[in-house]
């Protein structure tokens, strides 16, 4: 039997009848509704929590606020809301005359607008969030890099167990003991510290026994004439310039970094961390307040004269603390406004013969920073935001002025082993740490290129 043909009056109310199909009449605005402002969603942005809101609504809670967190519910928010894209078109399907009417309200709003773009460049200075085929590519990687990071720590870890083991006490260094009461082998230990070229003349001092007192009783006649016999007059100036700061302080000046370390513990520290922070404001300090015993020395090394380069040694160069010459200064103030962590990476070039590995740990870390510096340079020029330098520049100088101000009036009360924690973490663990900041960069800068 044949089933009798349907009309179209049928058909038709089969079809108001499935929700799928038809727009129910009693699905309304409210049902839409925003918990912040009561009107229709716009833009709705979904947190973690599951609640939705307009976009602009979440943007002027965050910035009244400056909390990231739900309106609602309080619950903190993850990453970056965005756009709930599927709600938004279900909105804008079913009540397009009232979204078009709110769209226009919010456009006339200019304090709206501005606090959605506040919003979108908090968004965009946040991490972004890596395509999957990037983050299965970095999976991979990291546990290569994971294992470069460790084997770099244990190397920190065993040069921090090596200084604090094979080297003597900070009291017993020749710069906390008076220059009379130094024994001939201590005499001989301020000598080689001169530089490679004072090996010769080591054993003409040994077989004289010169100790402290004998030593502030030479001079220049008794240096050229037997049994000492200093005939380069290079080496005998270079060794009475030395003895005479000797004799001015009473003790043996700081030579190496740890002997200026044991000399001005705090100065040491704050140039560490300076290096970091605000190299330029360091060398400032350090003309400013050390000009003499510790910048003439730096720029002599970083700028020396053409006719310096022919001399025995680093050292010999220094006991002539001349004042730099004009092309010395043009040459360091282009360094210092361009590449002032360059200056600290020639600094320690020049005394890898003293300090072997950790001058290279400064190098590697001056070569970090420079990288970070340009990144952060990038990153401002690429945002159109060369006009707001100035402000970051005078912020940053700030910030490092009472930081440093803080720091000197409580460093008589700091104990002794946590400065050298704070300088060792500073001197060997900062540049693995850098390590690991310039690849989230350039992982950083791979995924906007994507």
């Amino acid at each position: 039997m044949e089933e009798p043909p349907q009309n179209d009056q049928t058909m038709t109310s089969l079809e108001e009848d499935d929700p799928l199909n038809s727009t129910s009449p009693q699905i309304s605005v409210s049902e839409f509704s925003c918990h912040c402002c009561y009107d229709i969603l716009v833009n709705p942005t979904t947190l973690n929590c599951g609640h939705s809101f307009c976009r602009h609504c979440l943007a002027l809670w965050w910035e009244s606020s400056k909390k990231t967190e739900c309106p609602e519910c309080r619950e903190k928010w993850e990453g970056f809301p965005k756009v709930n894209i599927l709600l938004r078109d279900a909105i804008e399907k079913l009540f397009p005359e009232a979204i078009r009417k709110r769209s226009e309200d919010i456009q006339q709003h200019n304090d709206i607008i501005q606090s959605l773009a506040a919003f979108q460049k908090y968004g965009n200075d946040q991490t972004p969030v890596v395509p999957h085929a990037v983050r299965v590519n970095q999976q991979r990687g990291g546990g290569f890099f994971s294992g470069v990071l460790t084997a770099l720590t244990g190397v920190a870890v065993v040069l921090l167990v090596y200084h604090w083991s094979s080297r003597e006490s900070e009291h017993d260094l020749l710069v906390h003991k008076a220059v009379a009461k130094w024994t001939a082998e201590e005499v001989i230990l301020w000598l080689e510290q001169l530089g490679p070229w004072a090996s010769l003349y080591r054993a003409r001092f040994l077989s004289e026994r010169v100790n402290g007192r004998l030593l502030l009783t030479l001079t220049e006649e008794d240096f050229s004439k037997a049994p000492y016999i200093i005939e380069n007059s290079s080496h005998r100036r270079a060794i009475l310039t030395e003895l005479e700061r000797v004799k001015a302080l009473g003790v043996k000046p700081p030579q190496n970094l740890w002997e200026y370390k044991a000399v001005n513990p705090g100065r040491s520290l704050f140039l560490l961390y300076a290096l970091k922070s605000s190299p330029r404001l360091g060398l400032l300090y350090l003309y400013l307040f050390d000009y003499t015993d510790t910048f003439l020395p730096f720029i002599h090394t970083i700028c020396p004269l053409q006719e310096e380069a022919s001399g025995d040694d680093i050292i010999t160069k220094l006991l002539d603390l001349r004042e730099p010459t004009w092309k010395q200064w043009r040459e360091f103030l282009v360094k210092y406004s361009f590449l002032p962590y360059q200056l600290v990476a020639e600094f320690a070039w020049d005394w890898l013969e003293v300090h072997y590995w950790t001058s290279r740990f400064l190098i590697v870390n001056a070569m970090l920073l420079s990288v970070l510096e340009l990144f952060s340079f990038w990153r401002i020029w690429s945002r159109s935001e060369l006009r707001t330098v100035p402000q970051r520049m005078w912020s940053h100088f700030w910030k490092v002025s009472t930081q440093g101000l803080f720091v000197a009036m409580f460093w008589p009360l700091i104990p002794q082993f946590v400065c050298n924690c704070l300088f060792y973490w500073a001197l060997y663990f900062n540049p693995i740490i850098n390590i690991d900041l310039v690849v989230k960069e350039v992982r950083r800068l791979e995924t906007q290129v994507l």
